[in-house]
């Protein structure tokens, strides 16, 4: 299939034997002559790499490149100048051009070019350090003024942007000031949650919760005429998504990508259950008791996922759809169902429920290999990008996207590094949970941690009438006093949910289509 590229230029009329010279290449040009109508036809069409000129009338050349890079960052752009200035250069390679020619341009340049598509890692790297700092100050001021959960979403979201931009980097020093900054972050979102999320649960004006996530985002792209694959990765953190979505982007042209909240606690049991059924916990025990279990019942605690969501497709009237629903738990039945997935093609919505990221976050605490692999948060987002390239998934949304099947990507919650123990005295009752507890003589200390005496006004079910839940916070989690330390010792640094994090609750809702 010959590469889609786009070749933007104020004087492009005069460029046309160059045209002709790479379509014979075997390259799609296509070609406009001002860089706005350039950028809307970059947001309809999808292209394999950018020919833009630098000196143009109207957006030049160099606010044409981060308009383009804020709208498809991973979309490689060659700039073609007559301007040899350093500065000049040196903005655009920071910026993280592909390559770029001087003017007169020969044909054979540009076609070299674009077989090479090179990169200067060093000087992206003293732009990405450079750009951080001037950023500092301004994400120091927003976290001031953060006041809305809106504004909560762009500012994780510009975290996570320079984690990413910074795990190319190797200063010590920068990544320690953003890891203080991301620390600081996570203190006042806590407090956020702990002062709004039981008035979100009451009112009109909240996020989208996992409770109504399938509802208001799922239900409108579902029908007897459409295919949908839904995939469900647990434990997918926006930092991950933001990691694997070039693989994906392969085979998919447009992208939106949302965020939701994930429901306390922010646990497999509660979160994704409540995705599937539309339903709080506290409602689900009411209306469901034959699918729900509460933590200190016997027996696999998401195992009525199917049933869930059969009855949220009869409430949404969507029960005459056909629909297919997978557990992908290990890698053989992950192989079974890419083998098998032509006998699906025609299904309006295939689920699949994968958990390898659970298995891995659980990995890091009880093997000794992953946890030398997973050291921080850099070396989970490399793990989890190495998984996914080789994964069957992988392959199967390939073939989703030749079969016509619209992509859903999301998750149930997030998870986080712990390292500030909190003791917490309960009895034999009492949930095993580390980022969250539900117990009814619950002892603990009064350090970043998020107390419910009334659970019934947070839509959360009680094992007895004294029952309460606690929640921690920020990197916190709970140890029981007796073998104290060993249990601090070999808890501590592992990827833990179930609490209140920017990690745990802002969660990745991705529509992908062609």
């Amino acid at each position: 299939m010959p590469k889609q590229i786009i070749w933007i230029d104020d004087e492009i009329d005069l460029l046309k034997p160059h045209v002709l010279f790479l379509e014979k290449k075997d390259y799609t040009i296509s070609t406009i002559n001002n860089a706005s109508d350039g950028i809307d036809m970059i947001k309809a069409k999808h292209f394999d790499a950018v020919l833009l000129d630098e000196n143009m009338p109207g957006i030049g050349g160099l606010e044409a490149l981060q308009l383009i890079k804020n709208l498809k960052p991973n979309l490689p752009i060659i700039m073609i100048t007559k301007n040899e200035e350093e500065q000049i250069m040196e903005e655009a390679i920071g910026s993280q051009i592909a390559d770029y020619i001087l003017k007169p341009v020969n044909p054979n340049q540009i076609l070299l070019s674009l077989k090479k598509v090179l990169t200067s890692d060093k000087l992206v790297e003293e732009k990405t350090l450079q750009n951080y700092q001037q950023e500092f100050r301004q994400i120091s001021m927003d976290l001031m003024n953060v006041n809305s959960y809106q504004e909560w979403v762009i500012l994780y979201k510009k975290l996570v942007k320079w984690s990413l931009r910074l795990d190319k980097t190797e200063d010590e020093n920068m990544l320690s000031i953003l890891e203080t900054q991301k620390e600081e972050a996570n203190k006042l979102f806590s407090k956020f949650i702990e002062k709004n999320y039981e008035n979100w649960l009451h009112s009109n004006d909240k996020p989208i919760l996992s409770n109504i996530l399938f509802k208001d985002e799922v239900k409108p792209h579902l029908g007897k005429d459409k295919k949908v694959l839904l995939l469900m990765i647990d434990n997918l953190r926006y930092d991950q998504w933001k990691v694997i979505e070039p693989l994906v982007a392969k085979y998919y042209k447009h992208i939106t990508e949302k965020q939701y909240f994930s429901i306390l606690p922010s646990a497999t049991q509660y979160a994704r259950n409540s995705f599937f059924s539309g339903l709080m916990p506290l409602e689900m025990e009411q209306k469901f008791p034959q699918y729900w279990l509460n933590d200190n019942d016997e027996g696999n605690k998401n195992q009525f996922e199917h049933q869930f969501l059969l009855e949220q497709l009869k409430k949404l009237g969507l029960s005459d759809i056909s629909e297919k629903y997978y557990k992908i738990l290990n890698s053989d039945f992950e192989r079974k169902i890419y083998d098998e997935f032509g006998k699906d093609k025609n299904t309006n919505l295939i689920t699949i429920v994968y958990n390898f990221i659970d298995i891995l976050s659980h990995a890091k605490t009880d093997n000794t290999i992953v946890n030398e692999l997973i050291r921080d948060e850099k070396t989970y987002r490399s793990l989890t990008y190495n998984w996914f390239e080789n994964s069957s998934i992988l392959k199967l949304i390939k073939t989703a996207s030749e079969e016509g099947f619209k992509l859903i990507i999301t998750t149930d919650h997030g998870t986080c590094f712990v390292r500030t123990p909190s003791k917490v005295i309960a009895d034999k009752e009492t949930s095993t949970n580390l980022r969250y507890k539900l117990g009814k003589n619950l002892q603990f200390e009064n350090k970043d941690v998020l107390s419910i005496n009334d659970p019934e006004r947070y839509f959360l079910p009680k094992v007895n009438m004294s029952s309460k839940y606690i929640f921690a916070k920020n990197d916190v989690f709970f140890a029981y006093p007796k073998n104290y330390h060993h249990f601090v010792n070999y808890y501590k640094d592992t990827l833990q949910h179930g609490g209140i994090s920017l990690e745990e609750l802002i969660c990745p809702f991705v529509i992908l289509e062609n």
